[in-house]
């Protein structure tokens, strides 16, 4: 008799989690993320993500063009900045050359300073050209920088109702193998921060 009693007590048991089941189960999983997380769910079948490619963002959003022209302009400066004083060591160097050769020298002292002023040319030379690749490389930095910025301060705001969970950035293809049309964000963003920008 205790054994019956036992028996039907874990056949109610599992009854009563079947019944449970099979009436909470059935919900859609969106009531149930709403008793959760007190958010009302997104329509079925679409995640509240998103992706923004990068590579086309920045392509098209002004601030990044004007500051991709004024960090170009730059290296150009300083390239021809390099390149012209390197044409003028080179000449000096060949002139030494030739007077060495034809002993136009006065004396060996005077060619051994003259060789010494043109090393110390050279390494002055070599040393602006890695001051100038510094000063570029922190420029690009702060650009960079800059940028990364005024793009998280413009999602924050553009999120500002949590209509996403999650905005991934995709590069080149290469976090985002595949999806589907509705989750590229970019021409909208693009758009919205080049408003943006236009307004400052």
């Amino acid at each position: 008799m205790k054994n019956l009693s036992l028996i039907l007590n874990a056949v109610l048991a599992i009854a009563v989690i079947i019944l449970f089941w099979l009436v909470l189960g059935t919900k859609s999983n969106s009531t149930a993320k709403e008793l959760i997380t007190g958010k009302p769910a997104v329509a079925a079948g679409k995640l509240p993500i998103a992706y923004i490619n990068v590579d086309s963002l920045l392509l098209h959003y002004q601030f990044s063009k004007d500051a991709n022209e004024s960090l170009t302009k730059k290296q150009e400066d300083s390239r021809l900045t390099i390149n012209t004083r390197a044409r003028e060591l080179q000449t000096e160097m060949a002139e030494f050359q030739k007077k060495l050769e034809n002993n136009a020298f006065l004396s060996r002292e005077r060619a051994e300073q003259e060789q010494l002023r043109l090393q110390k040319k050279q390494q002055e030379l070599q040393q602006l050209d890695g001051k100038l690749s510094q000063q570029l490389m922190q420029v690009q930095q702060k650009m960079s920088e800059e940028l990364r910025d005024t793009i998280n301060a413009f999602l924050k705001d553009f999120n500002k109702d949590h209509k996403y969970e999650m905005i991934i950035s995709n590069t080149a293809n290469d976090n985002v193998l595949y999806a589907g049309k509705g989750y590229d964000i970019t021409s909208e963003v693009t758009k919205l921060l080049n408003e943006r920008c236009a307004k400052k």
